[in-house]
């Protein structure tokens, strides 16, 4: 599809790995309604994805559109409560939804090679399960906030960045649409994080592999961002466009990073992003009909647990 260097420095990869399990510090989490499976065992750990399960789901006979969520926190913390309120929405609407942990160097020492790995990782893992799961593998969405973006995007438009230790490699870990929360996607020069990923250049990077495989996209900015310029948002939408990729931005005025999130930017701003969420999930025919205003109220008080950014 794109950049022949997916085997970039497997051995340092490796080794990094290895080195990092002293540091294990993932422990499993209470979601309330939501049910625990270890996706993966990286680093010493467990890692987990938590599930929500629409109401009354047979998963023996529904196949139910799905989505998985990364949380931000710049590569190195955050805690997958950050999207709990959005997973609970989207299963009350009728998607299989899923918070997903992955390493982060607060606790286990990776770069950000590792956390795009997991993210592969999960996909490929819902992938596996998709029959016991009851959901549809051709509609899995993958979504993300600040760096968790970056952890979807390059999922969504990247090959290669696999963890070597996966099996089942032939199962696409590719997402088919991605719903992105400012977005880490520029990591070139001048972009966020560009000397942490620089190693692994320009495949770690969404902005420099766009192509016409892509998944259509939906992207949430503040225009008071200082981490993610308006200027990079808008680019990355006409690249997407002109090679035939659905591509939607909206930006919020004044309002800055992480401003999604209802415990630092406000409930108004929350729920528009989840309405916007709903109605590009919609159009897609993941979901039906139009956004549930009751549901989006039910989920409007902010669990204030994690990093959130």
């Amino acid at each position: 599809m794109k950049n022949p260097i997916s085997l970039l420095p497997v051995f340092g990869f490796v080794f990094a790995t290895t080195l990092s399990q002293s540091f294990a510090k993932t422990e499993k989490m209470d979601l309330p309604g939501a049910r625990a499976e270890i996706y993966k065992k990286a680093s010493g750990d467990d890692l987990y994805l938590y599930i929500f399960e629409p109401e009354g789901h047979n998963a023996a006979t529904e196949k139910r559109p799905a989505i998985v969520f990364f949380f931000g926190g710049g590569w190195n913390s955050g805690a997958p409560t950050q999207f709990e309120q959005h997973a609970r929405y989207l299963a009350m609407r009728g998607m299989v939804a899923i918070c997903a942990d992955y390493r982060v160097n607060s606790r286990q020492k990776t770069s950000p090679r590792e956390c795009v790995a997991d993210g592969k990782s999960a996909i490929r893992w819902m992938r596996t399960n998709a029959e016991r799961l009851g959901i549809d593998p051709k509609r899995i969405a993958a979504a993300g906030g600040s760096a968790g973006g970056h952890v979807a995007a390059v999922a969504g438009m990247a090959d290669g960045l696999d963890d070597p230790a996966d099996e089942k490699t032939k199962i696409s870990s590719k997402p088919n649409a991605l719903v992105l929360f400012n977005p880490v996607y520029d990591n070139g020069p001048g972009g966020y994080g560009n000397e942490r990923v620089k190693e692994w250049l320009p495949l770690i990077s969404p902005a420099h592999n766009i192509s016409k495989d892509d998944p259509p996209a939906i992207v949430f900015l503040g225009t008071k961002d200082n981490l993610i310029p308006v200027a990079t948002a808008e680019k990355f939408k006409a690249d997407m466009e002109a090679v035939g990729v659905k591509s939607e931005l909206y930006l919020y005025e004044g309002q800055k990073h992480g401003f999604f999130n209802e415990s630092k930017g406000g409930t108004e701003d929350f729920i528009d992003t989840l309405r916007k969420t709903d109605a590009f999930l919609v159009d897609l025919g993941y979901l039906k009909g139009t956004a549930d205003e009751a549901a989006l109220k039910s989920v409007s008080s902010p669990p204030a647990k994690g990093k959130q950014n």
